[in-house]
């Protein structure tokens, strides 16, 4: 057995063992919610029901008012966009942004087989963004991770796809609803530390209209501080320029206030488009970050919908 194929095969262990066994109940994904399909109509129950889900042909065929139930949908098509542009290949912690990726995206796609929902991905990377469609099935799954897995590392390519275009294709894929998720570290390549809007926010908006959106933001501790170790030569992996820098105090506090900032501004991008948002870090145990996102998810997905009772 190949060395792919080992930690493809713990990354299901994990999921499995750990995150599902965190995640046991009903048919519940990562953003649970009523359903889509409609069902029966049934006696509306003053009090207990949600007069928006009224259904008002048979109330006035009957003259009583009916509500119609949501059937929680069984059979869903998930589709994840992937980014494994060159900012990906870092990581100074546990493990490097592109593993974290792999990483979310599999437990995604565990979870997802494992209620018999199809399971696809986009794939931003070098000058494409390249689909895999959606399949059922553990040897489909393996065959996606198999992909990202010996994808090549990212290089500096010039007009390459960035995000927003990336999410833009992720929107056309397909038109029924479900779920979408986008895992990436959000970063842009000319960045603006104050953005009247980010590149990539009204394409997310537009997809979140349509479908439940998940948004995974990959980080490593660098990039939020950096050490105090004197004069160091940085590279831009999306265009490839070194340049030398003095880590002075001051330099080392206006870097930490941009990151903050910069982080700060992706969590309001994605709070105005009514985007679902889980961090994961290099530095930590993302199947336990996992699993208290979606526990709280949860949570308040249940309080939601005790308050429109």
């Amino acid at each position: 057995m190949n060395t792919a194929e080992q930690a493809l095969r713990r990354l299901e262990l994990v999921v499995t063992r750990r995150l599902d066994g965190l995640l046991h109940g009903a048919h519940l994904g990562l953003l649970p919610g009523t359903g889509s399909e409609a069902g029966d109509s049934r006696v509306y129950v003053p009090g207990e029901d949600d007069v928006r889900r009224m259904d008002w042909a048979v109330t006035a065929r009957t003259t009583v008012p009916h509500v119609r139930d949501l059937i929680a949908d069984r059979e869903l098509e998930t589709w994840a966009l992937a980014d494994l542009s060159p900012s990906m290949d870092f990581g100074t912690a546990d493990t490097d942004k592109r593993d974290l990726v792999v990483s979310a995206i599999g437990a995604l796609g565990f979870l997802s087989s494992r209620m018999g929902d199809r399971f696809g991905a986009l794939v931003l990377h070098d000058e494409y963004v390249h689909r895999m469609p959606a399949r059922t099935g553990r040897p489909a799954l393996y065959g996606l991770l198999h992909s990202l897995m010996d994808a090549p590392r990212g290089r500096p390519v010039p007009d390459a796809p960035d995000l927003a275009e990336g999410i833009e294709v992720l929107a056309a894929t397909r038109r029924r609803r479900g779920m979408r998720v986008v895992v990436s570290d959000f970063l842009d390549a000319h960045p603006d530390l104050d953005p009247a809007e980010r590149p990539w926010e009204r394409p997310i908006r537009r997809l979140a209209a349509r479908h439940q959106v998940l948004a995974v933001e990959v980080i490593d501790p660098r990039e939020l501080e950096l050490p105090d170790v004197g004069r160091v030569a940085f590279a831009d992996p999306e265009t490839g320029n070194v340049r030398e820098v003095h880590l002075s105090p001051k330099i080392r506090r206006a870097y930490a206030e941009a990151a903050a900032a910069q982080r700060e501004g992706t969590r309001a991008a994605l709070r105005r488009a009514g985007v679902a948002h889980l961090v994961l870090r290099t530095d930590r145990d993302w199947v336990f970050d996992v699993a208290q996102f979606v526990l709280r998810q949860r949570r308040m997905s249940h309080l939601a919908h005790r308050r429109s009772s």
